[in-house]
């Protein structure tokens, strides 16, 4: 376990990123998919309530800044002209189904199976940008998903006790953040081993 204080570091990689991700947006690349980027927004400001209820520290920042990234993000992309990503049918699908799972989340009076719904709430705003990011990985740009890699996993460390309630979300994180890059750089990474 390392010190509290090093979650500061962590917060500084989130913000790196974020700026990565919103400078993408106003160069006219990174075109993000606002059904996936306002649940992004929504999950993890209820996660964090529901972990300082669990009794979460300094632990649950960088689920805070998982946040406030995509809402900095959403007002960008207003902002920007041409840099809202087109939202289909399945966008949308997944997006009910996504806030139906996040109603759940916030009913339910079980702390684990809130977070578990807040998980899978997140996981299935998750599946548009994936899909996108597979077919269209030039509209996307790492920085929302590589930086986060390096804040959740410092907020990992400093946990002091490891309980679902307390791991999850940054665990969650940590897992989904490191998919969409590998979707993001599959390409690269198939040539580099087979090539």
């Amino acid at each position: 376990m390392l010190p509290e204080n090093i979650i500061f570091l962590g917060l500084a990689i989130s913000l790196i990123g974020i700026f990565f991700y919103v400078r993408s947006i106003l160069r006219g690349h990174a075109k993000p998919n606002l059904v996936s980027w306002f649940i992004w927004t929504l999950a993890p400001f209820i996660g964090v309530f529901f972990q300082l209820k669990a009794g979460a520290n300094l632990s649950v920042l960088p689920v805070f800044m998982a946040g406030l990234g995509p809402c900095v993000i959403i007002l960008v992309a207003f902002l920007t002209k041409n840099a809202i990503w087109k939202i289909n049918k399945f966008d949308l699908a997944c997006g009910a189904v996504s806030l139906i799972s996040l109603a759940i989340y916030v009913l339910t009076h079980n702390l684990a199976i809130s977070v578990l719904f807040a998980i899978l709430s997140d996981l299935l705003a998750f599946i548009p940008t994936f899909v996108k990011g597979w077919k269209f990985p030039e509209t996307e740009h790492h920085s929302a998903y590589s930086y986060p890699i390096l804040s959740n996993l410092v907020g990992l460390l400093v946990i002091k006790e490891w309980t679902f309630t307390i791991y999850s979300f940054g665990l969650y994180f940590l897992i989904a953040n490191l998919t969409m890059i590998l979707i993001l750089y599959r390409k690269r990474i198939y040539e580099k081993l087979y090539t």
